[in-house]
């Protein structure tokens, strides 16, 4: 019996699980999953959990059941590539034939001192429930400091703004706009939504050092009652300290078939994988859809499709509280009732899609 092990039950790992299961999956090959939590969480929205607009239970989505899927819960603390083994915490370990390592990624600090022992994040549903619970417990008039104006930043900031709006926000940015990946027009909106509702930006900010209730822009202090980091990730450490090629972000150097270049039987998927595009769920879906059809070939004693189609990325989309958005479909800037529409609808039918 063969044991395929798939680490982290991310967006790539759920989507491996839904593609083979229920009945894709060979009679000789068992699943293995493993992950801290018993659910699949919707990381994407973790920035509305942090804000205390949506409860827990929304953002998760029960894994599927199946008598060749076993799961197991803990952390990985490593992986043997040599002997085909993961460490988990508690001394267990599980050997693999062939492994998917979707670990997801971590906040990157930047080398910025104390940003990582005085900031909270919302990278993990944990961190993300620590700091709602930091956020909705501050008095009226309090400061919260996000570090960061990209997507997870904006939308958290918006977020914020309209479940507590008797709070002070305050959002740090490098640029000379708000979300500078994407066109000046839809930078301006959204500066413009936030100057409406009194969130201040501030644009090319240095953050040079955290202290405890107070960061320093350009050596400069501002005093915050909760200081937010939204601004960078890097892959998981678990894959930073493989002895791989990686990028500067810590991600794998993959194939076009997303697995190590010297060792066919590891694929790497989403936040962990070194791609050209910028991680996101689409992104990590598309890669997982491609790894299963290499597994399915390789099962059937066929060879994988010799290239891939190039990954088609439908868009991005953010929302601006609750009843405002904005985002990028087919290189088109969308603004307004439409955007929050169209991304209220995405993260519907994802749950139904998924149980």
């Amino acid at each position: 019996m063969k044991n395929l092990v798939v680490l982290g039950g991310g967006y790539g790992g759920m989507k491996i699980l839904s593609e083979l299961l229920p009945n894709q999956l060979p009679e000789d090959v068992m699943i293995t999953l493993v992950d801290r939590v018993p659910y699949h969480c919707l990381k994407t929205e973790y920035y509305a959990l942090a804000a205390g607009t949506v409860s827990d239970k929304e953002l998760r989505v029960g894994f599927p059941e199946h008598p060749q899927l076993s799961i197991i819960y803990g952390d990985v603390i490593g992986i043997e590539l040599d002997s085909k083994k993961v460490l988990l915490n508690g001394d267990r370990t599980v050997s693999y034939d062939e492994l998917v390592i979707g670990l997801g990624c971590e906040d990157k600090y930047h080398g910025v001192p104390g940003a990582d022992k005085f900031t909270y994040s919302i990278q993990s549903i944990e961190k993300s429930r620590l700091t709602y619970s930091v956020l909705n417990n501050l008095g009226p008039g309090s400061v919260v400091g996000i570090v960061g104006a990209g997507l997870s930043g904006v939308e958290l900031a918006s977020e914020l703004s309209e479940s507590r709006g008797d709070l002070k926000i305050k959002l740090f940015d490098r640029g000379n706009h708000i979300l500078s990946d994407f066109p000046d027009r839809l930078s301006k909106y959204v500066e413009g939504w936030f100057h409406k509702h009194n969130v201040e930006i501030i644009n090319n900010s240095n953050i040079t050092k955290v202290e405890k209730n107070t960061l320093f822009n350009h050596d400069q202090p501002i005093t915050c009652d909760v200081i937010v980091w939204t601004a960078g990730i890097q892959a998981n450490k678990v894959v930073r300290d493989l002895g791989k090629d990686k990028d500067r972000l810590g991600r794998l150097t993959i194939t076009p078939h997303h697995h190590l270049p010297d060792d066919d039987n590891v694929f790497v998927v989403g936040d962990c994988a070194s791609l050209p595009h910028a991680p996101s769920a689409q992104l990590a879906e598309g890669q997982a859809e491609q790894i299963v059809e290499v597994l399915k070939s390789r099962w059937k004693g066929e060879q994988p499709p010799a290239t891939f189609p190039t990954i088609k990325l439908k868009g991005v989309l953010g929302s601006l509280g609750k009843k405002q958005g904005f985002g990028m479909m087919a290189d088109r800037a969308i603004t307004g009732r439409v955007a929050r529409l169209l991304k209220s609808g995405v993260l519907w039918l994802y749950k139904y899609h998924n149980g």
